[in-house]
């Protein structure tokens, strides 16, 4: 392992962009002396936010200039023929140089995906790249994979998810024998749509590692399963489903101990707890998302993310390398392609 881990961050892309990109790289850079940071980005204004900031290791965080920057409503096609010097595009281009060991990105997923898989290319075996997320769950936590990445997604494509998923779980996250379950409207070997029922042959035959079954929408939040196998389209609908029942149950909280004098009183007493149940199932901490299957370590943080938020996705970024996950997935398609 070498001396420094050093990240590259599209710093121009989310809904706050720079101002939170910076700031998120102090905090990281802050408790990591071990980390290199190099914002990619309009020069002018990551120097005028990187001046009021207080780092502690400040020859940590470079800059490198872009002069575009890939906004969250442009197409795919614009990102990559149009938008070839953008901050996107040069934070993974600087992956693919060997200049850092990872890049972070709170851009637009579509245009990231496409650009990173366009420019790192994806590993042998793995035809299409899954964007994979931890999930707060009881017991523990709950990954899952693709989360928007892959709209359309044949039997093997899910193959190929659960063994990403698998390992990722298994050498990130430390699950043992990590138990791997594909989504399904129900538990039955003849449930679901075609391709569901394919991967569930093709799956069942892999010995490689834990696969336990079809598991349903519950058993996501249940302490049954750590990584749970899908398509873009389910995922994805399914991530936001969840963020969507957050703020409802957040809200309905609020309006609850909110009624009256007495159901204030019976907030302040139960602070405490409240406290700890928001705190653990803040997105803040779950946020960063990885691009499994690419040649390179590529996280996707959430656009609105703020500055802990940016700053755990930095840390996922690191954990990948320390892990060194491609590499893992690589020597596990190796030996089970023969």
């Amino acid at each position: 392992m070498a001396d420094f881990i050093t990240v590259s961050l599209d710093a121009m892309g989310g809904d706050f962009g720079a101002e939170v990109v910076v700031h998120a790289a102090v905090v990281s850079s802050n408790r990591n002396p071990k980390l290199k940071l190099v914002l990619v980005g309009d020069e002018k204004i990551l120097s005028d936010f990187l001046a009021e900031s207080k780092a502690k290791y400040p020859k940590n965080i470079s800059i490198k200039h872009a002069t575009q920057v890939v906004e969250m409503d442009d197409s795919i096609k614009q990102a990559l023929r149009g938008k070839k010097d953008s901050s996107m595009r040069v934070a993974i281009n600087l992956v693919k140089e060997g200049v850092v060991d990872a890049s972070v990105s709170a851009g637009n997923t579509g245009a990231l995906m496409a650009t990173a898989r366009f420019v790192l290319k994806t590993l042998p075996g793995i035809d299409r790249p899954a964007i994979m997320s931890t999930i707060p769950a009881i017991g523990g936590h709950t990954h899952m994979l693709d989360l928007g990445a892959n709209v359309d997604c044949s039997g093997e494509h899910l193959h190929q998810f659960a063994i990403m998923g698998s390992i990722a779980a298994v050498e990130v996250f430390g699950e043992k024998n990590a138990r791997v379950g594909l989504l399904n409207i129900g538990q039955e070997d003849n449930k679901g749509n075609e391709q569901v029922k394919q991967a569930h042959a093709i799956l069942k035959e892999d010995t490689t590692f834990n696969y336990i079954g079809f598991v349903e929408g519950n058993d996501i939040f249940k302490d049954v399963v750590d990584v749970v196998v899908t398509d873009g389209f389910v995922g994805n609908i399914s991530l936001k489903t969840m963020e969507g029942l957050a703020k409802l149950v957040a809200n309905n909280l609020r309006e609850a101990f909110n009624k009256n004098f007495f159901t204030k009183f019976v907030a302040l007493l139960s602070l405490p707890v409240l406290n700890s149940f928001k705190k653990k199932l803040d997105p803040n901490r779950y946020n960063g998302a990885s691009l499994l299957g690419l040649k390179g370590i590529v996280i996707k943080s959430h656009g609105g993310a703020n500055i802990m938020a940016f700053a755990n996705a930095i840390d996922i970024a690191m954990n990948q390398v320390e892990k060194d996950i491609p590499n893992k997935i690589k020597l596990h398609l190796e030996k089970q392609l023969g």
